[in-house]
């Protein structure tokens, strides 16, 4: 993968979930029902977001062009 590549994708990975999570994105989740996992949606969608943001930037290190291979001391 190439850098230009690479740098675009992890600039779309920050962006998403932050607009996700600020208006008028979060309207789509800006409720107290359904409950689930014992959260109000709202809290949950916060959270969701945040275990996507997480998982994506770990793919995303293991996935980096430039990551040094690890050296023999």
């Amino acid at each position: 993968m190439s850098k230009s590549k690479f740098n675009t994708i992890y600039i779309a990975v920050g962006l998403i979930p932050f607009l996700m999570l600020v208006f008028p994105f979060f309207e789509i989740a800006n409720r107290a029902t359904p409950i689930i996992f014992g959260l109000p949606f709202s809290f949950f969608w916060v959270i969701l977001w945040i275990v996507i943001t997480f998982v994506t930037l770990v793919i995303l290190y293991r996935l980096d062009p430039d990551q040094d291979e690890e050296e023999d001391v």
